[in-house]
């Protein structure tokens, strides 16, 4: 929304900030303020230093900042350190980029009822997100559902929290609709973006949307845009679903119009899912759809220069266009896939393991491909794996990955519960999964498959079940006795998890848990009061199993493992509770034929051990374990 004017003010002003101050080298981030009306601008802060924003810039422009800051503050000059990327241009030519960037917050008030969710002027998000695209309207769609925060894109979802009902046009229901996407405007929060949405399906105009939250009018035309394109794909859908045009849509101009429909939508940035729901097809439907009209993602690469020379990092993001500059090689390969922003429970823990496996599998001659969309990590740097792709973790957009590269595997173990929600999909799709196989990760994740698991090895667990309903819970926690420790099935963190102590508590927490994993039964145990709880991280092979380290956790059960303060070796056990414990973890590792990394929490109580969860996958306590023992 600058002018370039402003920008080359802007550009001037911040050398003058460097040089009055005096920084002789290295990064500085200084934050302006310009009002739109006349132009006036104003320097907010400077600091002399790398930033958070440091970090997304190199990211977007892949130009490293830290890493130039670093050799420029032994001695080095501007013009004697080389672009790693396109290897022919010093460090003094300034970043050009011919692609949009967005960077989207993730909030995690889920985790806070109580916190008050309006955004000002103190930080209150967790992670970001970051998305690449050749326009606007593209990055941002790809932003949102990068976010993981269950959208697909701008809405069109049928995941809107607050739906517009079928007669809006009701004389009597609009008042009330539209007072109340009024204030959800007026008002900055994580969700705001998506009333901007139901604000322009209400017939809201831009001026209107703007006055209400002082977002600038090109961004809101772009949103604008979206919503046009999702009436006009819902409008095409309605007619397509008559039997009559069902038989017309063989004549060649309604392909074509059908066609161009389909490219504009995933210009947009639209998903396959968004595209089914206002079509009223499946996701698969839409996908072999657009594969017949050869509407194909395209990869373009970072280069730092807008294409004015060749790039040697294979840096990449997905767009809708018609020359592709992903090459892939004749290597052996393998595809890592990363844990998406950071966020409560699932953290910068996991892109140390990403980034060590990437790392591990160079030294032993693999070609490694990271997928990615986290821009605060090491593993989205262009240099720690062969090809970073930096895209939303979802099936759709891993798979055309996939599709283009066809690595000898796909390892999802290390990236948290992310890759592992799309290992069974992505499966099914024809892509090899190394490791731990997606079926055993869904003998440990499924609660009964798991709870019949256990029952064959003759290990013991607390009185649990699983739900489906409020009436389910309460029988089952009836049955069990209070307390009993509630949570949705395939999250991470202990998102919605709590302790139960009535029955009232059990009817507010179904209706969090619904909301939290949706599709998944609600899990039911037995609250085990004054035990001690243990971390087991180990490693295996598909038959043998190393004990890597048995954590105590310091506080009592109950708390949280990433909130519990915990040391090795366990200081209160005794070689018998130790013996038996490596005795359980080998015998889940052989019974889930794991492959790699494994996580088991037990509890003890009155010297009995009970089983409480079982990981086939990297866990937070991995670093912790790495540094503590020295090994990787």
């Amino acid at each position: 929304t600058l002018t370039d004017k402003e920008y080359q003010r802007m550009r001037d002003g911040a050398i003058r900030a460097i040089r009055e101050i005096g920084v002789e080298t290295g990064g500085s981030n200084i934050q302006f303020a310009i009002r739109p009306e006349d132009g006036r601008m104003v320097i907010i802060e400077m600091n002399p230093r790398v930033s958070r924003s440091s970090a997304l810039a190199s990211k977007a422009t892949g130009f490293p900042i830290a890493k130039i800051a670093a050799k420029l503050a032994v001695g080095y000059t501007l013009d004697e350190i080389p672009n790693d990327i396109t290897k022919k241009t010093p460090a003094c030519f300034e970043p050009t980029i011919d692609y949009c960037v967005v960077k989207i917050p993730r909030f995690t008030f889920e985790k806070f009822p109580g916190a008050d969710p309006t955004l000002t002027i103190s930080m209150k998000s967790v992670g970001e997100a970051m998305a690449i695209g050749r326009t606007f309207k593209e990055a941002l769609q790809k932003g949102l559902r990068s976010l993981e925060i269950g959208r697909y894109g701008l809405g069109a979802d049928g995941k809107d929290k607050f739906s517009l009902p079928s007669d809006v046009e009701n004389d009597t229901l609009r008042p009330g609709i539209v007072e109340k996407v009024r204030q959800k405007l007026s008002i900055p929060q994580a969700d705001r973006i998506f009333y901007i949405r139901i604000a322009f399906h209400l017939g809201m105009k831009v001026d209107e949307i703007h006055e209400l939250t002082k977002i600038d009018p090109w961004f809101l035309s772009n949103i604008e845009e979206i919503v046009d394109s999702e009436k006009e794909i819902q409008s095409y859908g309605t007619k397509m679903r008559d039997l009559e045009l069902w038989r017309r849509i063989r004549q060649p101009d309604t392909l074509r119009l059908q066609e161009s429909l389909l490219r504009k939508a995933k210009e947009f940035g639209f998903s396959d899912y968004q595209l089914g729901y206002l079509l009223g097809l499946d996701e698969a439907t839409v996908r072999n759809m657009r594969k017949e009209k050869g509407i194909l993602p395209t990869y373009k690469g970072v280069d730092t220069c807008g294409a004015e020379f060749e790039a040697y990092t294979p840096y990449y993001y997905s767009t809708y266009e018609k020359e592709d500059e992903a090459k892939p090689s004749g290597k052996m390969k393998i595809m890592i896939l990363g844990g998406g922003p950071n966020r409560i429970g699932q953290g910068i823990e996991f892109d140390y393991c990403c980034v060590h496996a990437s790392f591990a599998l160079k030294e032993i001659g693999f070609e490694t491909i990271m997928v990615n969309s986290n821009p605060e990590t090491v593993s989205t740097d262009y240099d720690t794996s062969d090809k970073l792709y930096f895209e939303p973790l979802t099936f759709e957009d891993v798979l055309h990955i996939i599709q283009v590269e066809k690595p000898d595997g796909v390892i999802v173990q290390f990236g948290g519960q992310t890759p592992l929600n799309l290992a069974v999909s992505l499966e099914k799709a024809g892509a090899k999964i190394v490791g731990t196989s997606p079926d055993n990760i869904d003998r440990a994740e499924d609660r009964r498959r798991f709870h019949a698991l256990l029952k064959k090895l003759g290990l013991t667990q607390p009185p649990n079940d699983t739900a489906t309903s409020l009436e389910e819970a309460q029988r089952i926690a009836h049955e069990i006795g209070y307390p009993v420790i509630l949570r949705p099935s395939y999250v991470l963190g202990g998102r919605a998890m709590e302790i139960i102590y009535d029955e009232e508590g059990l009817r507010q927490f179904v209706q969090n848990a619904v909301e939290a994993s949706s599709d998944h039964p609600i899990l039911i145990d037995k609250f085990l009061e004054d035990a001690i709880e243990i971390d087991v991280d180990a490693v295996a092979d598909g038959e043998s199993c190393v004990v890597a380290g048995i954590m105590e956790h310091i506080e009592e059960a109950g708390i949280h493992s990433g909130d519990s303060a915990c040391v090795i070796p366990p200081y209160s056990l005794s070689d018998e509770l130790i013996d038996q414990l490596k005795s359980n973890t080998r015998a889940l590792a052989g019974e889930l034929h794991v492959v790699g990394l494994m996580n088991i929490q037990y509890a003890i109580k009155n010297d009995i051990v009970y089983v409480l969860e079982v990981n086939p996958r990297a866990s937070r306590t991995v670093p912790f374990i790495s540094k503590a023992t020295g090994v990787p």
